[in-house]
């Protein structure tokens, strides 16, 4: 399937065309709002920003869309679940569930400060978790929908110096993993997301070391990928039922050797980090 195929499939697959994203206000999860909103889709999007939320609310205006927002935090349980069921009650249904919320930290584990391991689980695992209770119940009642939960390369890579986010993004590859075994059956379709670097406003917010933020954004401006380019991959994926979506495809070779070496793995990531 192409790409420019995905959105297609998609609203074959969901003629209701209801979606929910988070982090809907920038990078992939506005990447994500904008393909869908070229197809017709009813939209709702959550993001803590305000100010970045009527922004992307007022481009998807321009271009035709009539999106629903909601201004919240996803590490909060009952702003996730209220915005969730008001979407419900306002599009008659729900057929694809976007978490994508996330926030990135970086140093070693035994440095990395506990506020910041909450601040991150709270986001990044814990609003995935709190995405997932609000949606598959009323995606279980009409028997069909996908859950497209956003982790990362971080998760299966697990480079040094990135104790936090990593053992964030791993977790979500595990619970939708879990999520999918639940799942089976059902008709409800669950995906994970494990893109690696591409140019976002993640640094943004991000907390670390100077030297390990110097780093990342050196990585991220050399990766020659865009927030578009990730989310029509990303779609083009789900919409084939795939449950691990790994992009870009150099990430693959990777993600198996992981999962076919994994102590090798470990030892030549730290290798790649002493060269570095």
């Amino acid at each position: 399937m192409s790409e420019t195929q995905a959105v297609t499939i998609l609203s074959r697959r969901f003629p209701g065309k209801r979606a929910f994203i988070t982090g809907a206000a920038s990078g992939l999860g506005r990447a994500i709002a904008t393909e869908l909103a070229a197809a017709g889709w009813q939209l709702g999007l959550l993001d803590v920003s305000a100010p970045r939320l009527a922004e992307a609310e007022a481009a998807l205006r321009a271009a035709g869309a009539m999106p629903h927002t909601y201004a919240g935090d996803v590490a909060d349980e009952a702003s996730v679940a209220t915005a969730v069921g008001d979407f419900v009650h306002r599009a008659g249904g729900l057929d694809v569930m976007v978490n994508n919320a996330g926030v990135a930290a970086a140093g070693p584990v035994e440095t990395t400060p506990p506020s910041d391991w909450r601040w991150i689980t709270g986001i990044n695992l814990f609003g995935v978790v709190w995405g997932c209770q609000a949606a598959v119940p009323h995606l279980r009642a009409a028997g069909t929908g996908l859950v497209l939960n956003v982790a990362s390369s971080a998760g299966f890579a697990a480079a040094p110096q990135m104790s936090a986010y990593n053992a964030t993004k791993a977790a979500v590859i595990s619970l939708t993993e879990t999520l999918a075994a639940e799942l089976e059956g059902t008709g409800i379709q669950a995906s994970v997301a494990m893109p690696g670097f591409f140019s976002t406003h993640l640094l943004a917010t991000m907390r670390a070391p100077d030297e390990q933020r110097a780093m990342a954004q050196r990585i991220m401006q050399s990766s020659g990928e865009d927030a578009a380019s990730a989310a029509r991959a990303i779609l083009a994926a789900a919409a084939g039922g795939r449950l691990h979506i790994v992009w870009p495809g150099k990430y693959r070779l990777a993600w198996r050797l992981k999962r076919l070496f994994p102590a090798w793995f470990v030892r030549r990531v730290a290798r790649m980090r002493d060269r570095s």
